[in-house]
């Protein structure tokens, strides 16, 4: 599989794996409401479920940035990289909201959204 494609497919699973913390070992979990449940959330969990909606949320600038690298033939090299870069950047943004490391996950972010404009300036 290319590398930059494998890096979309985990920069996608990454909400889920965001969700699975917010719902690990819960055992009043309701499934037919689920949102409402996660809005009740606090803490640790309610900080997982946030890093699972910004995951959301930064995941289709950069899905878009690999494809119009790949697209223009960018090389393919420095996609992958950049794609590696900002996967390590969302597990490291996972990891800083979960444990409450505020001013670490802001700068983590801002690293993960340079990878993403460095793949638009390839896709140039």
């Amino acid at each position: 599989m290319n590398q930059a494609v494998l890096t979309v497919l985990i920069a996608g699973l990454l909400p889920i794996v965001c969700a699975g913390i917010a719902k690990w070992g819960v055992k009043d979990f309701d499934n037919r409401h689920p949102r409402q449940w996660l809005a009740t959330l606090e803490g640790r969990r309610a900080r997982a479920n946030a890093a699972q909606e910004n995951s959301f949320e930064a995941f289709p600038l950069f899905a878009v940035g690999v494809a119009l690298a790949l697209f223009r033939e960018a090389d393919a090299l420095a996609v992958a990289q950049c794609g590696w870069f900002f996967v390590a950047m969302r597990v490291a943004y996972i990891y800083c909201y979960v444990s409450d490391r505020a001013s670490l996950r802001s700068l983590v972010w801002c690293l993960g959204l340079a990878a993403v404009i460095r793949l638009y300036v390839l896709a140039m």
